[in-house]
Order: C-alpha cells, then sequence, then structure tokens
C-alpha cells in the first residue's frame, strides 16, 4: 500500500480505488444496453477532459477546438485500418504523434494569444480540420462518412464485446488519471500552475512559459486523439458532423461544470452533462420536437449559471458538503455527555 500511496500522491488513491470499484460493480446493476453505451461513451469523454482540465484548470488556457484532435485520433484510426487494412493499434499510435506534432506546431503560435483571442484561434483550428474532413472526402468519406472500422481485438479478446470494451475503456481512463496526476504533482505540473497564477511572475524566474503551455497543449491533443480512436473503434462509423464546433463546446462545458481545476470534477463534469444532455434530447425531441441549436443555448446558459453560482463546479459543491460533515462530526465527537462539566 506504501507504493501505490506515493504513485498516486498521499491521499488521493482513496478516490482513484472508489473510482475504480465502481467501475468494476456497476456491470452488476447495468443490463440495458443503451446505458452501456452511456458509460463507454462517459469514459472516453472523460479522456479528453482530463487532458482539458491540464489545459485550462493547471495551465490557464483555454481551448474551443479539441473536437479537432479528437477528429484527427478517429479519422487516422479510421482511415488506415478501414482502408489499407493497418493494425488498429499501430493506427493509434501513429493518429496520436500525428495529433501530438500537429498540436505542438499549432500551439507555438497560437498558445502566444491570450484569452478570448487564444479561444478564437483554437475554434478556427477546429474549423479548419472540419473543412479538410468534408473536403479529403477521397480518404474520409466525406459528408457521407467513413464506415468498415474494425472493432478492437486484444490478445484474442474480441473488443466488439461492449461488456469487454467498457472494461477496456477504463482501465485506458485509469492509466490517464495516473498519468494526469504525475504531472499535477511534478516540476511540470507546480510550472503550469506558476504560469496559471502569473505568466509574467514565472518568466521573470528565467523560466520559458511558453514551451511549457506548448507542451501540455500537446499533450491535451493526444488524449484527445487517443480517445477519437477509441469511439471510432467502438462506433464503427465516424463523420464530420461528430467533430464540430458544437463537441468542443459541449467538452468544454463538461469541464466547467465540474471543476476546471480537478481532473476528478472534470469526470464528474462528463458523466453529469452526458445524462443531462440525454434528458435535454428526450425532453426536447418528444415534447417540443426541438434539438440541435437549442442543446447549445442550454449549454451556454449552463455555463452562466455555473459561473455565477458555482465557480469551483460540482467538485466545490461536493468539497463544501464534505467540509461540513466533517465539521459537524468535529462537534458531535466534542459535546460533553450531560451531567458533565468540563469547565
Amino acid at each position: 500500500m506504501e507504493n501505490i500511496d506515493n504513485l498516486l500522491y498521499g491521499s488521493r488513491w482513496k478516490g482513484f480505488l472508489g473510482l475504480m470499484a465502481v467501475v468494476l460493480v456497476l456491470p452488476l446493476f447495468v443490463r440495458s444496453q443503451y446505458l452501456f453505451t452511456l458509460l463507454i461513451l462517459i469514459g472516453i469523454y472523460c479522456i479528453v477532459t482530463i487532458g482539458l482540465s491540464l489545459l485550462i484548470g493547471y495551465a490557464g488556457q483555454i481551448s474551443l477546438g479539441h473536437a479537432a484532435f479528437f477528429g484527427i485520433g478517429a479519422y487516422a484510426s479510421g482511415i488506415l485500418t478501414a482502408k489499407y487494412d493497418m493494425s488498429a493499434w499501430l493506427a493509434m499510435v501513429i493518429g496520436m504523434v500525428v495529433t501530438f506534432i500537429i498540436a505542438y506546431l499549432i500551439g507555438i503560435p497560437i498558445l502566444r494569444l491570450k484569452g478570448h483571442i487564444l479561444a478564437l484561434a483554437t475554434i478556427a483550428v477546429n474549423i479548419i480540420v472540419y473543412t479538410l474532413m468534408l473536403g479529403l472526402s477521397e480518404y474520409t468519406g466525406g459528408a457521407g462518412g467513413l464506415v468498415g472500422i474494425p472493432n478492437l481485438s486484444l490478445f484474442g479478446l474480441n473488443l466488439g464485446n461492449q461488456l469487454y470494451f467498457y472494461f477496456f475503456v477504463w482501465a485506458v481512463v485509469a492509466l490517464v488519471i495516473l498519468f494526469s496526476m504525475n504531472i499535477i504533482r511534478s516540476n511540470v505540473g507546480r510550472l503550469l500552475r506558476s504560469i496559471h497564477d502569473s505568466e509574467i511572475g514565472t518568466e521573470t524566474l528565467g523560466i520559458n512559459s511558453a514551451k511549457y503551455k506548448v507542451l501540455i497543449f500537446a499533450i491535451s491533443a493526444v488524449f484527445a486523439s487517443l480517445a477519437g480512436s477509441l469511439y471510432a473503434h467502438y462506433i464503427n462509423f465516424i463523420a464530420p458532423p461528430t467533430f464540430y464546433i458544437t463537441f468542443s463546446i459541449l467538452l468544454l462545458v463538461m469541464v466547467m461544470v465540474g471543476g476546471v481545476h480537478s481532473i476528478w470534477g472534470a469526470m464528474i463534469g462528463t458523466a453529469a452533462i452526458m445524462f443531462l444532455n440525454e434528458l435535454i434530447r428526450f425532453v426536447g425531441h418528444t415534447y417540443f420536437n426541438i434539438g440541435g441549436e437549442v442543446e447549445i443555448v442550454v449549454y451556454g446558459l449552463i455555463i452562466v449559471i455555473v459561473m455565477i453560482y458555482m465557480p469551483k463546479g460540482l467538485i466545490g459543491v461536493l468539497d463544501s458538503i464534505r467540509k461540513m460533515v466533517w465539521k459537524g462530526r468535529k462537534k458531535e465527537a466534542v459535546i460533553p455527555e450531560e451531567g458533565v462539566n468540563y469547565e
């Protein structure tokens, strides 16, 4: 236990092991294929939002274009496996390497920008990649999408089986969490927080803040690429609308709602928004016959409400509840028994 405690840094292993316990237990109660698909998608999207949490919450850099990197990973895996019969694992790695290089090269100029200008620049990246997905129809299938993407197979185990893929996706999420927590607790993580608090102050210490901003931008893009590959091999079909700006906004909402300064908050926000998203679609389509653009309006309202009433997100609310309960227990512990005078 000492080793794992050191690996996860302090008491944080409790949250990690608690998550893994929930992941292991859920299949005993969930029988619906629809819910299984939802849980798998939550796992896939958590990989992206954890990366966004590192970028936004720790480095203080905004991105509204991560759907582009998600799409690059998905199309890299899809094209190389469906059109060139390449190994899915090799295609996935190639997709991550290509995404890292693209994100690194893009990050060098755009991360010199600040605030809403940076946000607009990342939106432009998303639009360019989306346009390429439509235009390079010989490879991507254009607006009709790319079909025939094979399922993953691991040591002879067909991950086309929903239960196996569920466990596989969450095993990948666990690895991403461990990797991210090590970044957060490393010198790099401390530098990122320093850049977030005061970029000018950090640079006065002789630190090249641009290098670390670009690095964490590229790492978060690789997370998105990995998630995109998993998505492609699970759904077996991809089309450009999945990777449009609306998906980038949805990812940002997930991180903001959960709590941008914590990877656990990002995961909580992902799960909360996914279930809320399904509720909005059901209510909108069933009772009002609306969808699409209305969902974006709802996301905007959610961001406004969260920024006003829950600036630390759901993780902040849960932390406040935990502290209140802890204080209550401490008060109960010091209440003197009846008839006993401690004075």
